[in-house]
């Protein structure tokens, strides 16, 4: 009795475990990648979905609502050569999931680095007088070449704020 018991008891458990594998709800505002056999598969939206067990498998979650990301205070140059501190934060989207996921290692610290390095550019054309005038102009340069650069990773960037200019 006890062996049968046993017997029926892991096989419940293996059915549960198959089960919990096959049967996939997705939130609503979120997107996940399947693979299958280390493929890409698909996109699932939000929604109840059915995958094969041991055969598809969720490799990315992604959030499809706006993200704010704190970009680090960093020493810029003006062109009349007088250091500025800046810092501020951006506002992106995930528009394509497969590309979020495939298109490069990490898309927020290539948006982060590639904020600073054209935040530096921006603020070098300007003169130290103009950087506290100029903010918006600035941040539309800013949002412009990094919608332009992450557009491959499936990212949208929808703005940039500097914080603070010091």
């Amino acid at each position: 009795m006890n062996a049968s018991l046993f017997v029926v008891l892991l096989l419940v458990v293996v059915i549960l475990v198959i089960l919990a594998k096959t049967a996939v709800v997705v939130p609503q505002q979120s997107a996940y990648v399947v693979e299958r056999l280390g493929r890409y598969s698909g996109t699932l939206d939000a929604g109840f979905h059915i995958l094969l067990p041991f055969l598809d498998v969720i490799r990315y979650r992604h959030s499809l609502k706006e993200q704010a990301i704190d970009i680090p205070e960093q020493t810029c140059i003006t062109r009349d050569n007088v250091q500025v501190a800046v810092d501020g934060v951006l506002y992106l989207r995930i528009m394509d999931p497969e590309r979020a996921s495939y298109g490069v290692t990490d898309y927020v610290f290539a948006i982060t680095q590639l904020a600073q390095t054209t935040l530096r550019s921006e603020v070098g054309k300007i003169e130290l007088d103009r950087t506290f005038e100029e903010r918006t102009t600035i941040n539309a340069s800013v949002v412009s070449e990094l919608d332009k650069a992450s557009e491959p990773w499936g990212v949208k960037v929808l703005r940039y704020e500097i914080k603070n200019i010091t």
